[in-house]
Protein backbone atom coordinates (compact mmCIF):
# COMPACT_ATOMS: atom_id res chain seq x y z
CA UNK A 1 0.00 0.00 0.00
CA UNK A 2 1.42 3.59 -1.00
CA UNK A 3 2.05 5.78 2.21
CA UNK A 4 2.61 9.36 1.97
CA UNK A 5 4.69 10.88 4.93
CA UNK A 6 7.46 13.04 4.00
CA UNK A 7 7.84 14.87 0.54
CA UNK A 8 10.61 17.30 -0.51
CA UNK A 9 9.70 20.22 -3.01
CA UNK A 10 12.60 21.49 -4.97
CA UNK A 11 12.08 25.08 -5.95
CA UNK A 12 12.86 28.88 -5.55
CA UNK A 13 12.18 30.84 -2.50
CA UNK A 14 11.92 34.57 -1.70
CA UNK A 15 13.12 36.84 -2.13
CA UNK A 16 12.71 37.65 -4.77
CA UNK A 17 8.85 37.17 -4.55
CA UNK A 18 7.62 36.22 -7.60
CA UNK A 19 5.10 33.74 -8.31
CA UNK A 20 6.80 30.40 -8.28
CA UNK A 21 8.82 30.96 -5.47
CA UNK A 22 5.68 32.31 -3.41
CA UNK A 23 3.96 29.00 -4.47
CA UNK A 24 7.21 26.64 -3.22
CA UNK A 25 6.93 28.39 0.22
CA UNK A 26 3.01 28.21 0.26
CA UNK A 27 3.00 24.57 -0.62
CA UNK A 28 5.13 23.95 1.92
CA UNK A 29 3.19 25.48 4.19
CA UNK A 30 0.31 23.84 3.17
CA UNK A 31 1.51 20.55 3.20
CA UNK A 32 2.95 21.13 6.55
CA UNK A 33 -0.43 21.78 7.70
CA UNK A 34 -1.68 18.65 6.51
CA UNK A 35 0.34 16.73 8.94
CA UNK A 36 3.31 16.00 6.37
CA UNK A 37 6.92 16.23 6.87
CA UNK A 38 8.21 18.48 3.87
CA UNK A 39 11.85 19.12 3.44
CA UNK A 40 12.36 22.45 0.84
CA UNK A 41 15.26 22.41 -1.40
CA UNK A 42 16.08 25.68 -2.33
CA UNK A 43 17.41 26.84 -5.75
CA UNK A 44 18.38 29.84 -5.25
CA UNK A 45 19.74 29.86 -1.60
CA UNK A 46 22.39 32.77 -1.26
CA UNK A 47 25.86 32.33 -2.02
CA UNK A 48 28.28 30.59 0.56
CA UNK A 49 30.45 31.91 0.62
CA UNK A 50 28.91 35.59 0.16
CA UNK A 51 31.72 36.62 -2.03
CA UNK A 52 31.15 34.10 -4.45
CA UNK A 53 28.33 35.99 -5.69
CA UNK A 54 30.17 38.38 -7.15
CA UNK A 55 31.91 36.62 -9.71
CA UNK A 56 30.51 35.43 -12.79
CA UNK A 57 30.12 32.14 -14.11
CA UNK A 58 32.27 30.45 -10.79
CA UNK A 59 29.19 31.44 -8.85
CA UNK A 60 26.91 29.44 -10.84
CA UNK A 61 29.60 26.10 -10.37
CA UNK A 62 29.49 27.09 -6.45
CA UNK A 63 25.60 26.78 -6.22
CA UNK A 64 25.00 23.92 -8.73
CA UNK A 65 27.73 22.00 -6.57
CA UNK A 66 25.80 22.91 -3.30
CA UNK A 67 22.26 22.00 -4.63
CA UNK A 68 23.68 18.69 -5.99
CA UNK A 69 24.95 17.79 -2.41
CA UNK A 70 21.50 18.77 -1.08
CA UNK A 71 19.59 16.86 -3.44
CA UNK A 72 21.53 13.96 -2.80
CA UNK A 73 21.67 14.26 0.68
CA UNK A 74 17.59 15.09 1.29
CA UNK A 75 15.95 13.02 -1.36
CA UNK A 76 17.18 9.91 0.26
CA UNK A 77 14.82 10.21 3.10
CA UNK A 78 11.24 10.93 1.32
CA UNK A 79 8.36 9.42 -0.24
CA UNK A 80 8.30 11.41 -2.85
CA UNK A 81 9.99 14.46 -5.03
CA UNK A 82 8.05 17.15 -6.31
CA UNK A 83 9.93 19.86 -8.48
CA UNK A 84 9.08 23.00 -8.90
CA UNK A 85 10.24 23.60 -13.00
CA UNK A 86 10.26 26.54 -15.36
CA UNK A 87 11.35 26.62 -19.14
CA UNK A 88 15.23 27.55 -20.10
CA UNK A 89 18.36 27.65 -18.36
CA UNK A 90 16.38 26.50 -14.74
CA UNK A 91 15.38 23.61 -16.27
CA UNK A 92 18.63 22.67 -17.35
CA UNK A 93 20.28 23.79 -13.64
CA UNK A 94 17.95 23.10 -11.39
CA UNK A 95 14.84 20.63 -12.32
CA UNK A 96 16.84 18.44 -14.41
CA UNK A 97 19.38 17.38 -12.25
CA UNK A 98 16.93 17.21 -9.35
CA UNK A 99 14.75 14.37 -11.66
CA UNK A 100 18.07 12.22 -12.42
CA UNK A 101 18.91 12.72 -8.95
CA UNK A 102 15.46 11.27 -8.00
CA UNK A 103 15.86 8.50 -10.57
CA UNK A 104 18.82 7.30 -9.45
CA UNK A 105 17.61 7.12 -5.77
CA UNK A 106 14.72 4.96 -6.80
CA UNK A 107 12.24 8.41 -5.75
CA UNK A 108 9.20 9.14 -7.30
CA UNK A 109 9.08 12.27 -9.60
CA UNK A 110 6.02 14.71 -9.68
CA UNK A 111 7.41 17.85 -11.98
CA UNK A 112 5.56 20.66 -11.57
CA UNK A 113 5.69 22.50 -14.82
CA UNK A 114 4.71 26.38 -15.28
CA UNK A 115 5.84 29.25 -17.61
CA UNK A 116 4.22 30.81 -20.73
CA UNK A 117 7.48 30.07 -22.58
CA UNK A 118 6.76 26.08 -22.84
CA UNK A 119 6.05 25.49 -26.00
CA UNK A 120 8.95 27.81 -27.49
CA UNK A 121 11.76 25.66 -25.19
CA UNK A 122 10.68 22.36 -25.96
CA UNK A 123 10.33 23.26 -29.79
CA UNK A 124 14.48 24.39 -29.55
CA UNK A 125 15.41 21.67 -26.94
CA UNK A 126 12.99 19.01 -27.01
CA UNK A 127 16.29 16.73 -27.51
CA UNK A 128 17.89 17.76 -24.22
CA UNK A 129 14.16 17.84 -22.17
CA UNK A 130 12.39 14.55 -23.19
CA UNK A 131 14.60 12.44 -21.21
CA UNK A 132 14.03 14.34 -18.39
CA UNK A 133 10.74 14.36 -18.70
CA UNK A 134 10.34 10.12 -19.14
CA UNK A 135 11.90 9.89 -16.07
CA UNK A 136 9.02 11.30 -13.96
CA UNK A 137 5.99 9.49 -12.62
CA UNK A 138 3.49 12.37 -12.86
CA UNK A 139 3.58 15.79 -14.48
CA UNK A 140 1.56 18.85 -12.99
CA UNK A 141 0.36 21.98 -15.04
CA UNK A 142 -1.61 24.77 -13.43
CA UNK A 143 -3.75 25.53 -16.51
CA UNK A 144 -5.21 23.79 -19.56
CA UNK A 145 -2.95 25.93 -22.00
CA UNK A 146 0.10 24.10 -20.62
CA UNK A 147 -1.61 20.29 -20.62
CA UNK A 148 -2.65 21.16 -24.45
CA UNK A 149 1.46 22.28 -25.01
CA UNK A 150 2.42 19.01 -23.51
CA UNK A 151 0.20 17.13 -25.82
CA UNK A 152 1.43 18.62 -28.41
CA UNK A 153 4.51 16.73 -27.57
CA UNK A 154 3.03 13.04 -26.80
CA UNK A 155 3.21 13.54 -22.97
CA UNK A 156 0.56 13.15 -20.68
CA UNK A 157 -0.11 16.39 -18.07
CA UNK A 158 -2.79 16.54 -15.43
CA UNK A 159 -4.64 20.17 -14.37
CA UNK A 160 -3.38 21.18 -10.58
CA UNK A 161 -3.96 24.74 -9.95
CA UNK A 162 -1.71 27.20 -8.22
CA UNK A 163 -2.76 27.44 -4.62
CA UNK A 164 -4.53 30.32 -3.06
CA UNK A 165 -4.10 31.40 0.35
CA UNK A 166 -7.38 32.45 1.52
CA UNK A 167 -6.06 33.82 4.89
CA UNK A 168 -4.39 36.75 2.98
CA UNK A 169 -6.92 37.33 -0.29
CA UNK A 170 -10.09 37.61 0.99
CA UNK A 171 -12.81 40.64 -0.75
CA UNK A 172 -13.45 43.37 1.89
CA UNK A 173 -17.05 44.76 1.59
CA UNK A 174 -18.14 46.03 -1.96
CA UNK A 175 -16.68 49.03 -2.72
CA UNK A 176 -18.12 52.35 -4.48
CA UNK A 177 -16.11 53.89 -7.42
CA UNK A 178 -15.37 57.49 -6.68
CA UNK A 179 -13.67 60.33 -8.45
CA UNK A 180 -10.70 59.41 -8.02
CA UNK A 181 -10.31 55.73 -8.66
CA UNK A 182 -7.13 53.61 -7.96
CA UNK A 183 -5.99 51.41 -10.46
CA UNK A 184 -3.05 49.37 -10.03
CA UNK A 185 -0.10 47.01 -11.94
CA UNK A 186 1.27 43.98 -10.13
CA UNK A 187 3.49 42.32 -12.27
CA UNK A 188 7.06 42.86 -11.70
CA UNK A 189 8.97 45.21 -14.60
CA UNK A 190 10.21 43.11 -17.05
CA UNK A 191 9.63 43.42 -20.74
CA UNK A 192 7.51 40.49 -21.06
CA UNK A 193 4.68 42.17 -18.74
CA UNK A 194 4.52 45.34 -21.25
CA UNK A 195 3.97 47.33 -18.19
CA UNK A 196 4.25 50.45 -20.29
CA UNK A 197 0.74 49.69 -22.08
CA UNK A 198 -0.37 49.44 -18.57
CA UNK A 199 0.77 53.55 -18.06
CA UNK A 200 -0.16 54.25 -21.66
CA UNK A 201 -3.92 53.38 -20.93
CA UNK A 202 -4.20 54.59 -17.54
CA UNK A 203 -2.89 58.06 -19.33
CA UNK A 204 -5.85 57.57 -21.53
CA UNK A 205 -8.24 56.51 -18.09
CA UNK A 206 -7.38 60.16 -16.88
CA UNK A 207 -8.89 61.84 -19.94
CA UNK A 208 -12.42 60.54 -18.11
CA UNK A 209 -11.61 60.38 -14.56
CA UNK A 210 -8.48 63.39 -14.32
CA UNK A 211 -8.02 62.13 -10.33
CA UNK A 212 -6.97 58.65 -10.99
CA UNK A 213 -4.29 57.06 -9.81
CA UNK A 214 -1.98 54.27 -10.60
CA UNK A 215 -0.01 52.27 -8.04
CA UNK A 216 2.86 49.89 -10.17
CA UNK A 217 3.45 47.11 -7.59
CA UNK A 218 7.00 45.52 -8.43
CA UNK A 219 10.70 45.92 -9.26
CA UNK A 220 12.89 45.13 -12.09
CA UNK A 221 14.61 45.94 -15.28
CA UNK A 222 12.31 48.21 -16.51
CA UNK A 223 11.64 50.61 -13.88
CA UNK A 224 13.64 53.19 -15.00
CA UNK A 225 12.50 53.36 -18.40
CA UNK A 226 9.08 53.12 -17.04
CA UNK A 227 9.74 55.93 -14.84
CA UNK A 228 10.60 57.69 -17.67
CA UNK A 229 8.02 57.15 -19.58
CA UNK A 230 5.58 58.62 -17.04
CA UNK A 231 7.45 61.82 -16.97
CA UNK A 232 7.32 61.92 -21.10
CA UNK A 233 3.25 61.35 -20.44
CA UNK A 234 3.14 64.20 -17.67
CA UNK A 235 1.26 62.12 -15.31
CA UNK A 236 3.89 61.75 -12.47
CA UNK A 237 1.63 63.17 -10.00
CA UNK A 238 -0.82 60.83 -10.39
CA UNK A 239 1.60 57.96 -10.44
CA UNK A 240 3.59 55.63 -7.79
CA UNK A 241 6.02 53.10 -8.19
CA UNK A 242 5.52 51.58 -5.25
CA UNK A 243 8.25 48.79 -5.21
CA UNK A 244 8.12 44.82 -3.98
CA UNK A 245 5.59 44.32 -1.40
CA UNK A 246 5.13 40.93 0.84
CA UNK A 247 2.13 38.93 0.45
CA UNK A 248 0.04 40.95 3.22
CA UNK A 249 1.27 44.04 1.43
CA UNK A 250 0.26 43.41 -2.01
CA UNK A 251 -3.21 41.67 -0.41
CA UNK A 252 -4.19 45.37 0.91
CA UNK A 253 -3.16 46.63 -2.18
CA UNK A 254 -5.43 44.39 -4.20
CA UNK A 255 -8.83 45.28 -1.66
CA UNK A 256 -7.56 49.24 -2.03
CA UNK A 257 -7.72 49.25 -5.57
CA UNK A 258 -10.57 49.63 -8.16
CA UNK A 259 -9.44 47.91 -11.02
CA UNK A 260 -6.50 45.33 -11.01
CA UNK A 261 -4.27 46.10 -15.12
CA UNK A 262 -2.44 43.24 -16.66
CA UNK A 263 -0.59 43.45 -19.78
CA UNK A 264 1.69 40.60 -20.33
CA UNK A 265 2.66 39.56 -23.55
CA UNK A 266 3.52 35.68 -22.51
CA UNK A 267 2.13 34.30 -19.85
CA UNK A 268 0.11 31.05 -18.01
CA UNK A 269 -1.77 31.40 -15.15
CA UNK A 270 -0.45 34.27 -13.83
CA UNK A 271 -1.21 34.83 -9.51
CA UNK A 272 -2.21 38.23 -9.62
CA UNK A 273 -5.33 37.47 -11.41
CA UNK A 274 -6.31 35.22 -9.21
CA UNK A 275 -5.43 37.17 -6.60
CA UNK A 276 -6.83 40.30 -7.68
CA UNK A 277 -10.42 37.81 -7.67
CA UNK A 278 -10.29 36.49 -4.70
CA UNK A 279 -9.94 40.08 -3.30
CA UNK A 280 -12.69 41.44 -5.13
CA UNK A 281 -11.07 43.48 -7.30
CA UNK A 282 -11.84 43.21 -11.39
CA UNK A 283 -9.47 42.62 -13.76
CA UNK A 284 -8.79 44.16 -17.20
CA UNK A 285 -5.59 41.66 -18.92
CA UNK A 286 -4.46 40.89 -22.29
CA UNK A 287 -5.54 37.44 -23.56
CA UNK A 288 -2.47 35.82 -24.32
CA UNK A 289 -1.27 31.86 -22.81
CA UNK A 290 -3.44 30.18 -20.56
CA UNK A 291 -5.47 33.49 -19.46
CA UNK A 292 -8.12 33.09 -21.57
CA UNK A 293 -8.27 29.48 -20.04
CA UNK A 294 -8.28 31.14 -16.84
CA UNK A 295 -10.90 33.85 -17.15
CA UNK A 296 -13.49 34.52 -19.68
CA UNK A 297 -13.88 38.04 -21.66
CA UNK A 298 -16.81 39.75 -20.23
CA UNK A 299 -18.13 36.87 -17.22
CA UNK A 300 -15.20 37.46 -14.59
CA UNK A 301 -12.96 39.67 -16.38
CA UNK A 302 -12.27 41.90 -19.36
CA UNK A 303 -9.90 40.39 -21.81
CA UNK A 304 -8.13 42.57 -24.72
CA UNK A 305 -5.39 41.95 -27.57
CA UNK A 306 -1.78 42.70 -26.25
CA UNK A 307 -0.15 46.21 -26.65
CA UNK A 308 -3.35 48.15 -26.90
CA UNK A 309 -3.19 50.73 -24.66
CA UNK A 310 -6.63 52.16 -26.21
CA UNK A 311 -8.61 48.76 -25.51
CA UNK A 312 -6.49 48.85 -21.70
CA UNK A 313 -8.15 52.02 -20.97
CA UNK A 314 -11.71 51.27 -22.63
CA UNK A 315 -11.65 48.23 -20.33
CA UNK A 316 -11.07 49.96 -17.20
CA UNK A 317 -13.68 52.88 -18.33
CA UNK A 318 -16.04 50.52 -18.71
CA UNK A 319 -15.92 49.34 -15.03
CA UNK A 320 -15.41 52.47 -13.35
CA UNK A 321 -18.74 53.31 -15.28
CA UNK A 322 -21.03 50.34 -14.97
CA UNK A 323 -21.32 49.99 -11.74
CA UNK A 324 -23.97 46.74 -12.18
CA UNK A 325 -21.15 45.38 -15.15
CA UNK A 326 -18.61 45.49 -12.52
CA UNK A 327 -20.86 44.20 -9.75
CA UNK A 328 -21.26 40.87 -11.75
CA UNK A 329 -18.09 40.63 -12.89
CA UNK A 330 -16.94 40.78 -9.35
CA UNK A 331 -19.31 38.05 -8.22
CA UNK A 332 -18.21 35.73 -10.90
CA UNK A 333 -14.80 36.08 -10.50
CA UNK A 334 -15.30 35.09 -6.92
CA UNK A 335 -16.58 31.70 -8.09
CA UNK A 336 -13.75 31.17 -10.50
CA UNK A 337 -11.48 31.39 -7.76
CA UNK A 338 -12.95 28.52 -5.67
CA UNK A 339 -10.65 25.99 -7.46
CA UNK A 340 -7.84 27.18 -6.32
CA UNK A 341 -8.46 26.89 -2.28
CA UNK A 342 -6.29 24.57 -0.67
CA UNK A 343 -8.90 22.27 0.29
CA UNK A 344 -9.47 21.60 -3.35
CA UNK A 345 -6.27 21.57 -4.40
CA UNK A 346 -5.19 18.56 -1.64
CA UNK A 347 -7.49 16.25 -2.93
CA UNK A 348 -6.28 16.53 -6.14
CA UNK A 349 -2.89 16.71 -5.54
CA UNK A 350 -2.57 13.93 -2.88
CA UNK A 351 -4.01 11.55 -5.23
CA UNK A 352 -1.53 12.44 -7.76
CA UNK A 353 1.28 11.95 -5.34
CA UNK A 354 -0.10 8.44 -4.00
CA UNK A 355 -0.27 7.23 -7.64
CA UNK A 356 3.31 8.14 -8.20
CA UNK A 357 4.43 6.94 -5.27
CA UNK A 358 2.58 3.26 -5.80
CA UNK A 359 3.66 3.61 -10.30
CA UNK A 360 7.92 3.87 -8.61
CA UNK A 361 7.10 1.07 -6.52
Amino acid sequence: MSTLKRVAIVGPLPPPAGGMANQTRKLGEFLTEEGLEVDIIQVNPAYFPAFIGKVPVIRAGFRLIQYLVSLKRQLKHVDVVHIMANSGWSWHLFAAPAIWVAHRLNKPVVLNYRGGYAQTFFEKSWFWVKPSLRKCQKILVPSAFLQQVFEQFELHADIVPNVLDQTKFYPMEQKVVNEQPHIIVTRNLEDIYDVATAIKGFALVQEYFPQARLSVAGTGPELNNLQALVLQLGIESQVTFVGRLSPNEIADLYRAADVMVNTSIVDNSPNSIIESLACGTPVVSTNVGGIPTLVTDQHDAILVGIENEQAIADGVIKLLQDDAFRVTLIKNGQNTISKFYWENVWRNLQQHYLKAIAEKG
